[in-house]
């Protein structure tokens, strides 16, 4: 299954004017750091350890002297036909640096569907190639041709508390490299962003558009989080959303990038091989819920008998009613393993055993 993640950096000129639209979830929305697109959905979790570190502010600027020249400027550019004339898009975001040799590693949604895409190492312009990208987890990697480059250091953000320091660098509003700084808010902290689960680092640092892809780091100037994503308000909404930003962890970020550097898609990832479609609403004689519209060939699902239209309502003894939730349950599911789907053809109920493959697709 894939998810689609929209351009969600900060898109010129439109974002500068501050127009926006939005799925709304009370009176707050989980944007991917553009005003005018946003994700949907819930966010929960706790932590229950808490960081007792006395930080001074000559510690912060040590810490930010450390990871400041690992993070870049990213500019990425499409062509979209018009109705009259092809017109170019350009989008603005942020990346870091893993490796002196030029790869860096930023969100999927920063260059998604861009054809061309610029990295700015301080003032110096590079074109960047596309190495592996993985829309489910919004990371990917880049690289470009340059060498002796200042790169970050992986922090292990399984240690990361409640209470730590945050520094956050990155390319707000596309305005060149600049930091803030607060705590982290909570280490576990589940939110689905596009439909997508994703269990995010969240604190309290100042975070903007363009900040997509750029780091978060710890009191030592080590690399803790990719920023992906904040809550805001809704336009008129009667309560202001303040503090609440999101970043992948590192040791999350890690695990992908070593697979999309050596395998260009991430492994040991499981599939049904289907294209799945969501109905919040009923339509043209479809019930609300979640539907298979496209089966892959050569695929578990085609093997297993699964046809087009086939409406999902459970997995083993799990009710699913919407993607969320079936991205859920398989996320706790590995290759090789065999569920039972239940769903709705032709308005009889019936089940049907999958063995899940290994979805080695590059998207």
């Amino acid at each position: 299954m894939k998810i689609s993640f929209k351009n969600l950096c900060i898109i010129f000129l439109i974002a500068l004017l501050g127009s926006g639209v939005g799925v709304y979830f009370g009176n707050d929305i989980y944007d991917q750091m553009n005003p005018t697109s946003v994700s949907t959905n819930s966010a929960n979790g706790n932590s229950v350890s808490y960081g007792t570190t006395t930080v001074k502010s000559s510690d912060i600027s040590s810490a930010v002297a450390k990871a400041y020249d690992t993070v870049v400027r990213i500019e990425a550019t499409s062509e979209v036909q018009g109705f009259f004339q092809t017109e170019t898009s350009t989008s603005l975001g942020s990346g870091v640096i893993i490796s002196e040799d030029g790869y860096i590693v930023t969100n999927t949604h920063v260059i998604e569907n861009a054809q061309h895409v610029t990295v700015y190492v301080g003032d110096e312009a590079y074109d960047a190639t596309l190495v592996g990208s993985d829309s489910k987890s919004d990371i990917t990697v880049i690289k470009i041709e340059a060498s002796g480059l200042t790169y970050t250091t992986f922090a292990d953000s399984s240690q990361v508390k409640v209470g730590d320091d945050a520094i956050a660098i990155g390319n707000p509003l596309g305005t060149g490299i600049s930091v803030t700084n607060g705590i982290i808010s909570a280490t576990d902290k589940t939110v689905t962003i596009e439909n997508e689960p994703m269990r995010l680092l969240q604190t309290n640092a100042e975070i903007n558009s363009g900040n997509s892809g750029g780091g978060l780091f710890d009191i030592n100037g080590e690399l803790i989080g990719i920023v992906n994503a904040k809550t805001s308000s809704s336009i008129n909404a009667s309560a202001s959303v303040e503090g609440l930003g999101y970043a992948i962890p590192s040791n999350t970020v890690s695990s992908i990038v070593d697979d999309l550097i050596t395998n260009g898609y991430v492994r040991n990832r499981a599939t049904m091989g289907v294209t799945i479609t969501e109905l919040t609403t009923s339509m043209n004689g479809f019930e609300a819920g979640i539907y298979i519209t496209e089966v892959q060939s050569g695929s578990a699902a085609e093997e297993a008998g699964l046809e087009m239209y086939d409406r999902i309502i459970g997995i083993d003894d799990v009710t699913v009613s919407s993607y969320a939730d079936l991205s859920s349950y398989l996320n706790t599911c590995e290759v090789g393993d065999t569920i039972t789907l239940k769903i709705v053809r032709n308005n009889q109920t019936i089940e049907v055993d999958l063995t899940l493959q290994e979805n080695t697709a590059r998207n």
